[in-house]
């Protein structure tokens, strides 16, 4: 007899995560990944959240959605607190009252960098910047609302889809020579497709126990640290092995950049405990820009036939 699919509901349609899973559902026979957004869930409208949710009677509640633009955020703190705090909290709220986990995504930017080595889950938090406040502030608020809920807090995500890092250095590079990236600013790129992977472990292994340890906050990045501008040479050295754009980089020292938010200067995570509790080990981060690198360009030869058919 063919067990039911197990229902995921994913807040937000096309950030890089939810693409992501989106783009991994098919291997995941035995779950339903759901994605509710705008118009119907919207999470700066607060009072939509519960009835959306409701009628998508979720068994899981993955908290994908944020306003993630941390610049933005500085000039828009109102929008961030109310997206990524005050709705963080009504999500919580509402996986409570429906019975069912919730999975929440953070950010190492609660951190204020000044630590040595990469920052464990009980190392005090103290975020520089708008959005750093407004993700700690949604941690809390999903803590205070359920104790069945897992947070799972990332760094420098990058993936074929929507905007981030490795697809800005590749624009780049098609009209430049040589790039000024950031070199004293440390972290752990981390790839949507891992995140993705992580997220459907973390969620198998809620749906079927309720032991307290697999809930709480967790690290969850790519294995392995570098700079911004180690993270660029990497991107543009496997976008040339496959006839791509690419550009010398020029390191630059972080005051050099102009920019109205504070980052911090080390945002690398340390993921033992979510090894540990959650048997997930994530992928180192060269590797993992390899594959998306790959996927970027086989997606490209994909799309030219067509184009050349339009033509």
């Amino acid at each position: 007899m063919t067990r039911p699919r197990r229902r995921i509901v994913v807040t937000g349609r096309h950030g890089q995560v939810v693409s992501a899973l989106l783009d991994r559902a098919a291997v995941h026979a035995d779950l339903d990944i759901i994605p509710l957004g705008r118009p119907e869930l919207d999470l700066a409208d607060s009072g939509s959240i519960g009835p959306s949710l409701s009628a998508a009677r979720p068994e899981i509640i993955v908290s994908a959605a944020a306003y993630t633009s941390i610049e933005q955020a500085e000039a828009d703190e109102g929008l961030a607190t109310l997206v990524n705090q005050t709705s963080a909290g009504v999500l919580g709220h509402v996986a409570a009252a429906l019975g069912v986990p919730i999975i929440h995504l953070s950010t190492a930017c609660v951190f204020d960098g000044t630590r040595s080595g990469a920052y464990a889950e009980t190392d005090p938090v103290g975020p520089l910047s708008v959005y750093g406040r407004s993700k700690l502030g949604g941690e809390r608020a999903i803590a205070y609302a359920t104790a069945d809920h897992v947070i799972l807090r990332t760094a420098w995500v990058f993936s074929p889809f929507g905007s981030n890092f490795l697809k800005t250095m590749l624009r780049i590079a098609e009209g430049r020579d040589c790039v000024n990236v950031i070199a004293d600013e440390f972290g752990t790129p981390t790839s949507a497709f891992d995140i993705a992977d992580a997220i459907v472990s973390v969620a198998r292994n809620l749906l079927a126990s309720d032991e307290p340890g697999l809930r709480g906050t967790f690290h969850m990045s790519g294995s392995g640290q570098t700079s911004w501008a180690g993270f660029a040479e990497e991107i543009f050295r496997a976008s040339r092995a496959r006839g791509g754009p690419f550009a010398a980089v020029n390191p630059i020292p972080s005051h050099t950049y102009s920019s109205a938010v504070e980052r911090p200067a080390n945002a690398e995570l340390d993921c033992r405990k979510l090894k540990a509790m959650h048997g997930v080990a994530m992928s180192g981060w060269r590797p993992a820009t390899e594959r998306v690198i790959e996927r970027l360009f086989d997606t490209m030869k994909e799309a030219t036939p067509m184009k050349e058919r339009q033509s």
